[in-house]
């Protein structure tokens, strides 16, 4: 499976941003909610914090879609 890299700009990015920033959801709270069920795997392991820092190089899935976090260009 082929991962969507989504460039960042900072250092990191918490989790239920970096999926609002991939599209991969449309909404803060749809974000909230899948990652409290369990849905987001951050590294292939399930993550339930809606806070938990990126950095480039960590890979997220949801719903079969792979999102990998890379260093974007700085402001």
């Amino acid at each position: 499976m082929e991962a969507h890299e989504v460039p960042i700009r900072t250092e990191y990015i918490r989790l239920d941003q970096f999926l609002k920033l991939a599209g991969a959801v449309l909404s803060g709270g749809e974000a909230k909610e899948r990652i409290l069920q369990g849905e987001a795997l951050l590294n292939g392991e399930p993550c339930l914090q809606r806070g938990r820092k990126l950095r480039p190089g960590d890979a997220v899935t949801l719903e079969g879609c792979s999102y990998l976090v890379t260093e974007g260009e700085p402001l």
